[in-house]
């Protein structure tokens, strides 16, 4: 089944291109289906880059979903174009009274700031207070995930003696949870962040299942016991070239940065071989099938009845 995106967004043409079945809104609004409603509330700077990312991953699904794009009012970068943020976002305000089945909210590189001195901190805690009441299930991504223990459960970051940088083994400790359905007892997920919540910390709180991680990085994969919370440590949305993007933009700007780890593949540092899309398809995909469809209400307005 297709995602259902605007025709004109950049995302539309690199995923069709990808053999990934897109679909206007205009021929979706045609058929008699109620498609899955996923939110995407996107902090990232490249947000052309990481919407296409993430809408490439809930393709992988049998189910027909359309996608809405949201951004922050309070806080509007300047690395995306100002017409595409107007003409493919939406506003926090323009969705607050609406019920999505899923919610995604994105990584943000404002990691060494304290939360509460984010610009847009107190409009992602009314998201946050959304989606316990207007979404059925939301997956936190990186510094999303951080900012979302420390809110939901009073966890506190911690910074890293270095960055965190590279795709990083992970072992599977809950054999069988349905996030984690079909994934091999090892993979591979890429990180890229300054700042870590201790694995002893989401140990101590009772609502909080550690399914994946390692000693190299701590918890990566993390949900709370009703599923309706999936905290992503990582970043299995990037694409092959993303850390390298990361490590010469860095390089060029004169910052310390070091290689990043089990990532270059010559010493010449131009071959990527990427061994995280596997994982990463059948998160998202179980997401969907286990944490959203199966419990979502066909009437998509009784979300949140049960909550």
């Amino acid at each position: 089944m297709p995602i259902i995106i605007p025709q004109d967004i950049p995302a539309y043409t690199t995923l069709a291109k990808e053999n990934i079945f897109v679909m206007e809104s205009e021929r979706a609004m045609s058929q008699d289906i109620r498609p899955i409603e996923i939110a995407i509330l996107n902090l990232m700077p490249t947000k052309i880059e990481t919407e296409t990312q993430l809408i490439r991953l809930l393709s992988n699904s049998p189910l027909q979903i359309k996608v809405t794009l949201i951004g922050t009012e309070s806080y509007v970068g300047t690395h995306t174009p100002l017409g595409h943020l107007q003409r493919f976002y939406k506003t926090f305000s323009e969705v607050k009274d609406r019920h999505f089945d899923g919610m995604i909210i994105t990584g943000a590189p404002v990691e060494m700031m304290e939360f509460e001195d984010v610009k847009y901190w107190r409009e992602l805690t009314e998201i946050f207070e959304f989606a316990n009441t207007n979404v059925q299930s939301t997956i936190f991504i990186c510094w999303g995930a951080q900012a979302a223990l420390h809110y939901y459960y009073g966890l506190d970051k911690q910074i890293l003696s270095k960055k965190l940088f590279g795709v990083f083994k992970h072992k599977k400790f809950v054999r069988f949870d349905p996030i984690l359905k079909g994934t091999d007892e090892e993979f591979y997920i890429p990180h890229s962040r300054h700042t870590t919540v201790l694995t002893e910390d989401i140990m101590g709180v009772e609502d909080l299942l550690i399914l994946a991680g390692s000693d190299e990085v701590g918890a990566s994969v993390v949900r709370s016991n009703d599923g309706r919370r999936i905290f992503l440590m990582g970043h299995m949305e990037y694409d092959k070239d993303t850390l390298a993007k990361e490590y010469f933009r860095d390089l060029d700007k004169g910052l310390p940065i070091e290689e990043p780890k089990n990532y270059f593949k010559n010493e010449e540092k131009t071959k990527v071989v990427p061994n995280w899309y596997s994982v990463a398809n059948l998160i998202y995909s179980n997401w969907l099938n286990y944490y959203v469809y199966q419990v979502t209400p066909y009437d998509i307005k009784g979300v949140g009845e049960n909550k």
